[in-house]
């Protein structure tokens, strides 16, 4: 008897996805002079596939991604939370935080300073929690949020609430409050094009009647969502402050 040999897919270690769907002839990175530090969790790193975070951190010339759960004592962290050159954020929602939908030029730029850090936590909400319960760092942090208006696009996961977003949706959206707030001049137009590339080929996939998962998913009409689910379990975090 034969066995049947299967040959593994090729990966893209940059973008992480199959060669058939790599998307890194749409990566664009952007020169910002905020920082952005994403703290994945490592349930979420071991998802890249379909996760945001690591797009995000493709997309942005200043950014790092650091996995872990309690940050309180890592080393690389709190190099970066000691920099005096550049005081750090962490982006979360919150009753007391800085909102940066309501501010004006000069309070962001009072606020935040030319060059600021922001601490981005990537992971479901419960496990952002306990991030977040855990790093007696981050909790020192002043926080800044954002009022969201618009659905996500990220139609292939869902969401507790209509608003929450993506984490490269929530840096866009930051990204551009601090344009008009004259604390960033970087160009978005094309920010969140290798995320949509990636919803594409998901979509694909799982419409497509050769699929291994079309049995399963053909008779789900997959829309921009309008219904949410009650428990507050979702893949990527962010935001409604």
């Amino acid at each position: 008897m034969q066995v049947e040999i299967k040959n593994p897919r090729i990966t893209c270690y940059k973008c992480m996805r199959p060669s058939s769907t790599c998307i890194c002839e749409h990566i664009s990175p952007l020169q910002t002079k905020t920082r952005f530090i994403i703290l994945m969790h490592p349930k979420e790193y071991k998802k890249e596939k379909n996760g945001t975070g690591h797009i995000t951190n493709l997309q942005l010339e200043n950014s790092e991604i650091i996995v872990g759960v309690d940050f309180t004592n890592n080393n690389r962290v709190n190099k970066i939370l000691a920099q005096e050159n550049s005081p750090s954020f962490l982006l979360y929602p919150g009753k007391d935080n800085f909102n940066l939908s309501m501010r004006k030029s000069s309070e962001m730029n009072s606020f935040m300073g030319s060059n600021p850090t922001i601490f981005l936590i990537d992971g479901t909400w419960p496990c952002a929690r306990k991030m977040l319960k855990l790093s007696k760092n981050l909790q020192k942090l002043e926080r800044v949020s954002f009022d969201n208006k618009i659905k996500s696009k990220f139609i292939i996961k869902q969401q507790p609430e209509s608003l929450c977003l993506s984490t490269i949706e929530s840096v866009y959206t930051v990204l551009n409050l601090l344009k008009k707030g004259n604390l960033e001049q970087c160009e978005t137009k094309d920010f969140l094009v290798p995320f949509e590339k990636m919803i594409a080929h998901q979509l694909d996939y799982i419409l497509n009647p050769n699929s291994k998962n079309y049995s399963l998913t053909a008779n789900r009409e997959i829309t921009p969502k309008n219904m949410y689910k009650k428990n507050t379990e979702r893949n990527i975090i962010f935001e409604q402050g």
